[in-house]
């Protein structure tokens, strides 16, 4: 009987002690799409974040604890987003929380964070108002390490018509958030160059016919098409482009490297061009140790989306380093040192040298980002020399 007593007590006691340890753990929450035809960028990204948790909890934690990623699938709903955002906060109680790929999502989510004053940062969303949201408050915790829809659609423009002097320009964008801000930004674009734009043609998500809108463009005597859009509809507009015999460049925002992409359009995929953060080349020890170590863990050969991958590993190590140096989980404390970062942060996509400040939230700068190309099944360097340079590092440009 009392074998049996003491067995139970310690039953209880170990109960208690794993209950402690995982209460002790620093939460991390994740939200993204990770079903549907966001899905390869939403999985792609929390697949990163969890490599890089894994290399920190390996060598010891942060603060002596454990990180625990608390992952939850937003499926791009606003709705839903905004359900995830108030449970990663009420009930899991993060301490921070990364993700949102897409930009309608994190702009109807992330204030529960600022109200919460619990950082967030966005690893792949890119519509230029994110970080601004709350830039006219006191104290803003949205942070980012994604290039932003002002930095892509200056690239795009630059692209066409400064290098490739290509003045009539049809764009294609679909009717989420991402694609309307998207759009005006390249409209905004294309205007400082004195060029407006011959056909401006809408799509819905799940669409599978995009041949009223790629008609509209041709008659409009478009020299190419511009693409913003974040799922499979991408491909269709491709595709649609071959069935009418249509042969113009093709090119948009960085969710032309989409595996969906890419493996529904096929061949006809070829050419596309778009900006990229990073391009899957295991052109340093870091990249190439990520690109094995995500390789290893996921069975795969190409990255469904390398960009979300990239950028999802990274966002982790720029919230623990802030973290590290705060010394705690407090909010206010790290949004502080997030704000001041003492030491580079070493990541995939460039190393990061004081990459925020209190009046600027964004970690990538124009000058960071190449042109990527669809070549044979994956994305490739456009450009010979952006190849040749692709091992060094591009850091963040000081602002004029």
């Amino acid at each position: 009987m009392k074998f049996v007593r003491n067995l139970a007590f310690s039953s209880v006691a170990l109960a208690i002690a794993s209950m402690s340890f995982a209460a002790d753990n620093i939460k991390i929450g994740l939200q993204g799409p990770l079903t549907g035809g966001s899905s390869p960028m939403g999985v792609s990204m929390r697949d990163g974040a969890k490599l890089a948790v894994t290399e920190i909890n390996a060598k010891g934690g942060l603060l002596g604890r454990k990180i625990e990623m608390i992952e939850r699938d937003d499926e791009a709903k606003n709705e839903r987003g905004v359900q995830i955002a108030q449970e990663l906060i009420n009930k899991e109680k993060v301490v921070a929380t990364v993700g949102y790929i897409n930009s309608g999502v994190s702009l109807a989510s992330q204030r529960f964070y600022q109200e919460a004053k619990i950082p967030v940062m966005n690893n792949v969303a890119t519509a230029t108002t994110i970080t601004k949201q709350f830039a006219d408050q006191p104290e803003n915790y949205v942070f980012r390490n994604s290039a932003n829809d002002t930095i892509q659609s200056t690239m795009i423009v630059e692209e066409l018509i400064g290098r490739k002097k290509l003045t009539k320009v049809a764009i294609l964008a679909d009717s989420t958030n991402y694609g309307q801000l998207g759009r005006a930004d390249l409209e905004k674009a294309l205007k400082e160059k004195g060029i407006t734009a011959v056909a401006i043609e809408k799509y819905n998500i799940k669409d599978v016919d995009m041949t009223p809108q790629l008609l509209k463009a041709k008659e409009a005597g478009a020299e190419v098409v511009i693409t913003y859009g974040i799922g499979p509809e991408l491909a269709q507009i491709a595709n649609g482009m071959i069935k009418l015999g249509w042969k113009v460049p093709m090119m948009g925002s960085w969710t032309l490297s989409m595996g969906n992409f890419i493996d529904n359009a096929g061949k006809n995929a070829d050419g596309a061009l778009m900006p990229q953060t990073f391009i899957q080349e295991p052109n340093t020890p870091k990249r190439k140790s990520f690109i094995e170590a995500y390789q290893k863990a996921y069975k795969v050969v190409r990255i469904p989306s390398p960009v979300s991958a990239a950028q999802g590993y990274d966002s982790i190590y720029l919230l623990a380093a802030a973290i590290k140096q705060a010394g705690t989980t407090e909010g206010p404390k790290v949004l502080a040192a997030l704000e001041d970062l003492k030491a580079p942060v070493e990541g995939v996509v460039t190393t990061y040298n004081h990459p925020f400040t209190k009046a600027d939230h964004e970690a990538i700068t124009l000058n960071m980002v190449v042109i990527g190309k669809v070549q044979d099944g994956k994305v490739i360097y456009a450009y010979d020399e952006d190849k040749k340079k692709g091992g060094e590092i591009r850091t963040k440009a000081a602002k004029k």
